[in-house]
Parts: structure tokens; sequence; C-alpha cells
């Protein structure tokens, strides 16, 4: 058995059964997984995590099952890299990359609230799954439920980039690219939703969904040997991720797996769709709808649904945001590649970008242990860097040919 004790109001508190249901009938509030802390705090160690196979599922009890997991079992756990080469350049002390663009099946942080979702999906007894997507969540998706047995139905915006769509159809899904924006596609599948039985991921499965973006936080906290960042910087779509990994550190200090929690977090997003950095900027709790115009597609959600609560976990923390043009979010994409090594799509471009707005307007100081959540690989959104990086040098094959190549580059 798990240690849920039921879904829980995040506006008016009123409880729920465990079902496959999202608001709240009274006060339309969203819905979230509570657990019984006490009974996890006498059975979870960190010895014990730490005997686990290195994957999200090391964390099970702070999970929303009830049985073993069922899917995701080669997701996460992901490289938390010491970044000294980029610390130095943009002015920080300590600073570390957690890159989810390696090691999940798909090459994202999808691949953590897939795994939770379709896990829960086959526990209510769904055999379709679906969703709607700006692209890394059609990944995986599509690769999770095809390796699960499950039909899968995946909705996304017609304008995504053509290789995400590819990488989708790949695992043979029934795709289905609508003309709009996602919050267009999300408000369609509201609608279909409501009429097909089918285990919506980030619909009517969205409460447990989202408690897999936890496992980010968790393992941040074991990597930095059971200590929270001194700031983190989140990529923000939705705005689910950044309260998730707040989330993960306060579950982590309720249960005694962590002695102190002094963590600042700072959303990032493209200038061309900021909302919940612009209510930040504002200081104000309302989140203004926008229509999203950014490189940064998988970013490029217009009408957060975890905006508002994104906002207060930033207040709460003592955070801050930053908001990026297209071209910063390109030169922070080739920074991070140059001197760590690491190709992130277009929101690790994002989050990178803004993190050096944080550290250049004292937000962020030079001796705070920093993170940067890069969420996703850079395979998936290198048309975004054409016209950007360098040519080949291209040479006769002889050595004569290389040798003048060579008094160039020397020069």
């Amino acid at each position: 058995m798990g240690f849920v004790k039921g879904l829980k109001c995040r506006e008016c508190g009123r409880e729920y059964p465990v079902e496959p249901i999202y608001v709240c009938e009274f006060c339309f509030g969203p819905l979230e997984v509570a657990y019984d802390y006490e009974k996890i705090k006498n059975v979870l160690t960190r010895e014990q995590i730490l005997s686990r196979p290195q994957n999200l599922w090391r964390y099970r009890e702070l999970m929303p099952i009830d049985g073993e997991p069922t899917c995701g079992l080669y997701s996460g756990f992901t490289p938390l890299v010491r970044a000294d080469k980029l610390a130095e350049q943009i002015g920080l002390k300590e600073l570390y990359i957690k890159d989810d663009t390696v090691t999940h099946p798909t090459l994202s942080f999808k691949d953590r609230v897939v795994a939770v979702a379709l896990t829960k999906a086959k526990e209510f007894g769904f055999d379709t799954v679906a969703c709607a997507s700006t692209g890394n969540l059609a990944h995986s998706v599509s690769a999770h439920g095809a390796a699960a047995g499950l039909k899968r139905f995946i909705f996304i915006p017609a304008s995504l980039e053509r290789s995400k769509i590819v990488a989708s159809l790949a695992y043979g899904p029934n795709l289905i690219a609508v003309d709009g924006n996602y919050d267009d596609v999300n408000r369609l599948c509201s609608e279909v939703a409501n009429k097909y039985k089918w285990a919506f991921v980030n619909i009517n499965i969205r409460p447990f969904y989202a408690e897999g973006s936890k496992t980010q936080g968790y393992e941040i906290v074991e990597q930095l040997d059971w200590k929270t960042p001194d700031a983190v910087v989140v990529p923000c779509a939705s705005g689910s991720l950044l309260t998730k990994i707040w989330k993960s550190f306060k579950e982590m200090k309720e249960i005694g797996l962590i002695d102190q929690l002094n963590c600042k977090v700072f959303s990032a997003q493209a200038t061309g769709c900021s909302p919940i950095v612009a209510a930040i900027k504002e200081g104000v709790d309302v989140i203004k709808p926008v229509k999203p115009n950014t490189i940064a597609k998988s970013l490029a959600i217009g009408n957060p649904a975890d905006g508002y609560y994104a906002t207060k976990v930033i207040k709460d923390s003592g955070g801050f945001g930053a908001d990026v043009s297209d071209p910063e979010i390109i030169d922070a994409i080739k920074l991070l590649a140059a001197t760590e090594g690491i190709f992130a799509e277009t929101a690790g471009g994002v989050t990178l970008a803004s993190a050096i707005k944080l550290i250049k307007s004292g937000h962020i100081k030079r001796d705070d242990r920093t993170v940067l959540c890069i969420t996703g690989n850079g395979m998936k959104t290198k048309e975004a860097l054409t016209g950007h990086t360098g040519e080949p040098h291209h040479i006769s094959a002889n050595m004569k040919s290389f040798e003048e190549v060579m008094a160039k580059i020397g020069s």
C-alpha cells in the first residue's frame, strides 16, 4: 500500500478520495495529493534510499502510487554536474547543472511525470492515455505508453518544431496536430477528456502526474549531500515544476531527511511568454494571460495552470524571476555547450540566460550555491540554432588543404 491520504483542494482545503479527478467541485480549485508524512517518516531513511536502484522510484513512498511502479523504471537520477568553467564566466563561486538532457529515455524531465502518471493510470484501469503537449510530453507519453502497451492520443500545436513531431511519430501514437497555440490545444483536450474515458496525464490524472516533478528536487538534495542549494533557477511553462521542486524540499524537511531548508527559488521565462515573471516583477498574484511569441516553444504556455502557486513559492522563498529574449536564449545555449559540454534545448537557454540576469541584478549572490535546472536535450530544438553557429572548415582530402585551414585557425 502507498502513503496517500487522498486528494485535497489547494484553495478551500476540501478533501477527496483517490480518483482520476483534478478540480474541486465546490470552488473549482485544483486538487493536489496529500500524504501521511508521519507514516513515511517511520519507514523512509537516507540509508534506504541509497540502497535502491538509481532511478526516480528510489523515493517511491513519496509518490502517489499504491503498488509497485510499472512505468519509467529507467527514468530519473540524472547527473548533478559541478559547472566550474561556466561559474567563472557568469560570476558564481559554486554552480551546478541538474542535467535532465541525459539518462531519461526521451531526454527530458517529462519522463519523470509520465512515469508516475502512467503507473497511476494503469492502477485506475485505463487502457488509453492522452496529453496536450508542447513537445517533450508528447515524446514521453508516446514512448512510455508504447512500452506499457497503452493506446495513445497526443495533441500538439501544429506549429511545433518538425523534429519534435517526427520524434513523437516514431513511437506510433495517434498524433493530433491542432491549429493554434498550446492554450488552444489544452482547451480542446479538456472537452475531449469530458467525452472520452481516457487518462489525460495533464488533465484528469494531473494531481498524480505533477508529483513526478518532485523527484528532480529529491535528487538535487541527495546529490548535494542532503542539503538544499542556496538558489535554484527553474524554467516555467505551467509553473508546476517550480512548485513541485519546492514541495519536495519541504517534504524532505518534514520527514527528517534534511535538517534545514534555506533555498531561494527563481523563475526563468522567455520574454515572449512570461506571465509568471511579469506577475513577480509587478508584485501581484494575478496572472495575466499572454499570447506566446518565442523560440522556447516548450515553455510557451500563455495561461499557466500553476502560475499563481509558482508566484507564491517564489515570494515565500525570497526568490525572484527573470525573462530573456530569443537572442539571449540562443547565446546561453551556446555558452552552456561551449563551457560544460551540455547541449540544452531552448528551455535550457532560458534558464541559463535568466540566471545570468539574476546574478547581474544581485538577486543571486556570488557565494550562493546555485543549481540550474536544465530540462531537455538540445537535439530536440536544434532548428533554433540554424544560422547562429559557425560553419565547418571545408577542405580537399590532402594535407596541404588541411595545413591552409590550420594557418587560418592559428592566425
